[in-house]
């Protein structure tokens, strides 16, 4: 199925519903096709055909919805550029993907500007919010292109979004997405626009991301009005809750304790919210039981996967974040609050070995995946190894979990995080969970630190609760409580927040490249 089909669907069925609220500005199902099928003409007017590249750059709006589906449309590739990115990031992935068109916020323009003679290949630049001189204006494009059919001819393998992974540890990765990525999903795990039913779904983490992106093609298929947050602000997240009557919110877990944690939450009426979807970077057990216990209309999912895996692989339902029953169902519940879920049912999952043989339930392992919509090469044919995919297709995620019995996934931290301690493998995902039950720490983070004697240490970053104070001694010996011995903290540095990417992943690489030489200037204690 082509993703252009999921907006006519819903304009078909619902084509006086809001489809996108913006800033103020709200545009039905059907006057969005429209835009849609004007910009399209505009883009072909740029010569733009298919298999060309479309870049945008600019914070969550409504443009970048109309924008994708004229892009899809022709049969270009949409390259959803991050916003946050620096100058130079910016040089190679523009050079990279040689994109023909690039669309610029406002905030961007003298950016973009000074990088554009570093480019191989200049772009056709078009300002999204107001007239530049010698570029043309988003709106003008628009206005002056005829409605009519554009035969294109489109297929679901065609790749439809080119997006590029966070960069946390080297240069990013394109990856390559079709229409099959997402429509496989979508067809099987959402239901279509009901003319009787309506669900207003507020979307902030960002449209560079796969998860804004696919939370966008799921909210088009179901009908859905579109609340676009630029960037999410908590106090302007739950005003947009309040007056747009939201009743779902895609979450990563640091905006959702951001929300639980605000100060004036208890005034604020966010009694239209039914379902908050959260994911991206693990969720503090803490945090969701905090929030499950202050939301109580609210169903909960946790939903896990990667840019290479077009989102979602594994869910933990609503049902899972209902802590009832008796003591032991209670207990159970509760521990499957720290994981992921199971696998849905167009995808298989499971947890391997350094040899990529299965493992039993409870060991720790690598979490591989397989399936249809599970990408299978990088953006200009960059050469596979086994480690990313392997021969009978398997792509290895880097996470490393286990399956207990009952086929619930549980992350144990990344594969290049793990800690190897004198040949003993120690997750500092583990220790991390330690470290955030102690009632005066706020955030925390573990890496691996180079020791002479015992190859690697782990080396604990903490964020301490407001007024709090503490010492390593104090913390080292709480961890040390709690798990072996040879598992805990060997240094304890304070700071008053841990680096993040803007899907709230901790930044461990800077975290290894600012404290690598900790144990070389740092006497510590190095026996059990």
């Amino acid at each position: 199925m082509i993703t252009t089909e999921l907006l006519n669907i819903a304009s078909s069925i619902c084509p006086e519903r809001v489809a996108v609220s913006s800033e103020g500005i709200k545009y039905t199902y059907v006057g969005l096709s429209e835009r849609v099928d004007r910009l399209a003409k505009s883009l072909l007017g740029l010569g733009v055909s298919k298999g060309d590249r479309v870049a945008f750059l600019q914070v969550n709006c409504s443009q970048s919805v109309e924008t994708y589906f004229a892009t899809a449309t022709i049969g270009a590739i949409y390259v959803p550029l991050n916003y946050r990115a620096k100058a130079q990031e910016l040089v190679y992935i523009l050079n990279d993907t040689e994109a023909n068109v690039l669309y610029i916020g406002e905030r961007y323009i003298d950016l973009v500007n000074s990088i554009i003679d570093n480019l191989t290949l200049k772009p056709a630049l078009i300002s999204l919010e107001k007239r530049h001189s010698g570029m043309p204006y988003y709106e003008d494009l628009i206005s002056s292109s005829p409605l009519g059919d554009i035969s294109a001819e489109l297929n679901p393998d065609d790749t439809t979004v080119l997006l590029y992974t966070a960069g946390t540890t080297g240069l990013p990765k394109g990856v390559l997405l079709s229409h099959n990525s997402f429509t496989i999903y979508i067809l099987e795990n959402v239901d279509p626009a009901d003319p009787e039913a309506h669900e207003t779904i507020l979307i902030s983490v960002p449209m560079y991301h796969v998860a804004g992106m696919q939370a966008m093609l799921v909210s088009i298929y179901g009908g859905r009005t579109i609340v676009m947050e630029r960037q999410f602000q908590t106090e302007e997240s739950m005003e947009l809750i309040e007056s747009e009557k939201v009743s779902r919110a895609i979450v990563v877990p640091t905006m959702l304790k951001q929300i639980i944690d605000y100060p004036d939450f208890a005034k604020r009426d966010l009694s239209s919210l039914k379902v908050i979807t959260y994911g991206a970077a693990p969720m503090p057990i803490d945090v969701i039981r905090k929030a499950v216990e202050l939301l109580p209309g609210v169903s909960f999912i946790n939903a896990f996967g990667q840019t290479e895996t077009s989102s979602t692989i594994t869910m933990l339902g609503p049902e899972d974040h209902v802590i009832e029953g008796s003591d032991e169902e209670r207990e159970i519940k509760l521990k499957r609050l720290s994981s992921i879920g199971k696998a849905l049912p167009d995808i298989e999952v499971k947890v391997v070995d350094q040899d990529g043989k299965g493992l039993v339930p409870n060991k720790i392992g690598e979490i591989v995946a397989r399936g249809a919509r599970v990408m299978n090469e990088y953006w200009k044919g960059e050469k596979l190894d086994k480690q990313i995919i392997d021969k009978d297709g398997w792509i290895h995620t880097g996470d490393m979990g286990y399956m207990d019995a009952d086929g619930y996934f549980y992350l144990a931290g990344r594969s290049s995080d793990m800690i190897i301690r004198s040949g003993e493998n120690i997750s500092p995902a583990e220790i991390e969970a330690i470290l955030l039950s102690h009632a005066k720490i706020e955030d925390a983070a573990v890496i691996g630190i180079p020791d002479e004697e015992w190859g690697e240490q782990p080396l604990a970053i903490v964020v301490l609760a407001r007024e709090e104070s503490s010492s390593a001694d104090e913390i080292i010996e709480y961890c040390r409580s709690k798990i072996a011995s040879y598992k805990k903290p060997r240094g304890i540095i304070f700071v008053n927040e841990l680096p993040r990417n803007p899907m709230g992943k901790v930044l461990k690489r800077e975290l290894r490249e600012k404290y690598e030489n900790y144990f070389i200037s740092t006497k510590t204690e190095s026996g059990d």
